[in-house]
């Protein structure tokens, strides 16, 4: 059995590109802009509306919230990219600490950083995060069935289908099934080749 409070002291996390930093009230103006992106939200089936006192009071409140890992994904300055730039956020939440379980959701925003494989990237860094320091023993997600991009960024970081929820969202008008895909401590995680710039 893991600790409840298993996100209490959050690390940060690098990749050859990604700086993976603890969410917080310093990543307002990207939060806020993301939220803002309509294909963002089609993609995480985001119905709800939001104030910026609400993001503002949300991500004041991450750091107490010891259950969950928040990550904003921040894209490294090199010497295609002079500054850094916010991308998105990769979130480990729902843990069930008796069980080893966390579910799994990631967040990118706006359109010209998908299609890069930043995805994929944070997503194996996180993956690798939950099972070689946290000592969990399964990440699940679900993944819409008109985003196949994200189901194969999923599948080169290890996760396999496990089952589809006919019908599990409601976009204008449309109904649209959720595949639902884990991976385990166990399961052979893909060695990620290395971007280059």
């Amino acid at each position: 059995m893991l600790p409840e409070n298993l996100f209490a002291n959050q690390a940060t996390l690098t990749t050859a590109r990604l700086r993976l930093e603890p969410l917080g009230p310093e990543h307002f103006e990207g939060a806020w802009a993301s939220l803002q992106d309509p294909e963002a939200r089609r993609l995480t089936g985001t119905h709800a509306e939001f104030t910026p006192e609400q993001i503002q009071a949300w991500l004041a409140g991450l750091a107490g919230q010891h259950d969950r890992g928040d990550w904003a994904v921040i894209r490294r300055a090199d010497e295609n990219h002079p500054e850094e730039r916010y991308l998105g956020e990769v979130v480990l939440n729902d843990l069930d600490a008796d069980n080893g379980s966390v579910g799994f959701r990631i967040a990118l925003a706006p359109a010209d950083v998908r299609g890069q494989g930043y995805g994929t990237e944070a997503t194996a860094a996180v993956v690798g995060h939950a099972f070689d320091d946290l000592g969990l023993h399964r990440v699940a997600l679900e993944v819409f069935a008109f985003n196949p991009r994200a189901q194969r960024a999923y599948e080169k970081a290890g996760f396999t289908v496990e089952g589809r929820q006919r019908e599990a969202l409601l976009w204008d008008g449309e109904r649209v099934d959720a595949i639902s895909m884990g991976i385990l401590a166990r399961d052979p995680r893909p060695a990620l080749p290395v971007p280059t710039a």
